[in-house]
């Protein structure tokens, strides 16, 4: 059966405030498919993209590397084409390509490019894919409530466990809502844990206002996904 591949843009990173690399999320595509991760070198016209991958509890591998005035990619050990390749929109946007998508795709992502203007490396961090067959078990939550303390001091916060099977390589989506809403801010997750039967754990923490109630916890994994609500009642007041 066939699988899906997904990406999530999560964090950014700059050197002395003049460069930032971003990218664009790749849309999610079937297994045996092709997926294209984007990368915008911002103010960088006269240097390539260079892309790292890294699996989880492993060191970042070199892809590959491409400049629009080359006439060739050159790939790392392990990387070659037409699984893995590269082309550029303007002297500015690039890409890498990898064709026939399979869950060994799943990885963290790093576009890197060497800004000359500062003499520094400038890289995006946490831009994950993650693999998966449509078979795949969805996340499974439990929300933990703040207690009366809490709420008593102002300074609540509700937690979200998630277990995701083995096959997810600890890599999922997790977002919080209010009252439907997507929560932006009082947010804290962690990375994937392994534990001992292979499976992954991430836990989630939001710190909330006791006089604002029903959050949602949701966990994205692949085409799979899991809520979980919890309100003012479920406190233990």
């Amino acid at each position: 059966m066939l699988g899906t591949l997904c990406t999530l843009i999560t964090a950014l990173t700059c050197v002395s405030g003049v460069t930032v690399v971003t990218q664009k999320p790749v849309v999610t595509v079937r297994r045996g498919e092709t997926a294209t991760m984007d990368c915008n070198l911002r103010t960088v016209t006269e240097s390539g993209a260079r892309w790292y991958k890294q699996i989880p509890g492993g060191v970042p591998q070199f892809v590959l590397i491409y400049y629009r005035q080359w006439w060739s990619v050159t790939y790392g050990s392990g990387f070659s084409s037409p699984k893995h390749t590269s082309n550029y929109l303007n002297d500015k946007d690039y890409c890498l390509i990898i064709n026939n998508v399979e869950e060994g795709d799943s990885a963290v992502y790093y576009c890197k490019t060497w800004d000359g203007s500062v003499k520094h490396y400038i890289e995006i961090v946490n831009t994950h894919t993650c693999a998966s067959g449509s078979s795949l078990p969805p996340p499974v939550l439990t929300v933990f409530p703040p207690s009366s303390a809490e709420l008593q001091s102002n300074k609540a916060s509700l937690a979200c466990l998630a277990a995701l099977p083995s096959q997810s390589k600890g890599f999922a989506d997790v977002t919080w809502l209010g009252d439907g809403c997507p929560v932006s801010s009082g947010i804290s997750t962690s990375t994937a844990v392994q534990m001992s039967d292979q499976t992954f754990q991430i836990s989630s923490y939001l710190t909330i206002k006791p006089s604002q109630w029903v959050f949602t916890c949701k966990v994205s994994l692949g085409s799979q996904t899991s809520e979980k609500n919890v309100t003012m009642s479920d406190c233990r007041i």
